[in-house]
């Protein structure tokens, strides 16, 4: 019979072994990483001139001379988003995915899920992915805190709005992977927790 010390380095030999495949499952399955924590943009780019700070852990644009963006350093192809949101009753904003060139944004070049409940056409207003999922329940943001749930797995999208869906479903295989990116664009916009889950 072995004595027990024997056995117990034995056993730590055969876990520290198992020790990288496990590691490789847990980072092929994914793990939420913040994008914005409260703290600081380091995640991110901007373009333009909106006038983003962090004020008590929120993130705050209230003025620009144009359109702007924060926009991920990284770029993602499947993943899961929750977002925690504000916004005046007149803004427009948005959360931009798959955004396939950092220099330059916009619904021709990415996918935009839409924060605009005063937007000309209300079909793709809040909720929706503009030009390719018409919202199918109109949701005002505006004047509260919302949670968006954002899913793009291959060419399938699915979007939730304050535990509402307001996208299920729709598929577009346009832009299989790129970067994340929030806009302003007028009104209030505050952020106060942006999440990333690749899977």
């Amino acid at each position: 019979m072995k004595p027990w010390s024997v056995i117990a380095a034995a056993l730590l030999v055969g876990l520290a072994a198992l020790a990288p495949s496990q590691q490789s499952a847990a980072q092929s399955s994914g793990s939420w990483i913040a994008l914005f924590d409260g703290k600081n943009l380091d995640h991110f780019a901007p373009i333009g001139d909106a006038n983003w700070r962090i004020e008590d852990g929120v993130l705050v644009a209230d003025k620009a001379s144009k359109i702007s963006y924060l926009v991920s350093k990284q770029e993602y192809g499947d993943f899961q988003i929750r977002a925690e949101f504000w916004v005046s009753d007149d803004a427009n904003s948005g959360i931009f995915i798959r955004c396939t060139n950092p220099n330059e944004v916009g619904s021709k070049n990415a996918y935009e899920v839409n924060i605009f409940d005063t937007r000309p056409d209300p079909s793709y207003g809040t909720g929706a992915i503009v030009d390719v999922a018409k919202v199918t329940t109109p949701i005002k943001a505006g004047g509260k805190w919302n949670t968006f749930e954002i899913t793009a797995k291959g060419s399938q999208f699915d979007v939730t709005l304050n535990g509402v869906k307001t996208v299920v479903g729709a598929t577009d295989a346009k832009f299989p992977k790129g970067r994340v990116s929030l806009q302003y664009g007028q009104g209030v916009v505050k952020f106060r927790k942006v999440d990333i889950k690749p899977m």
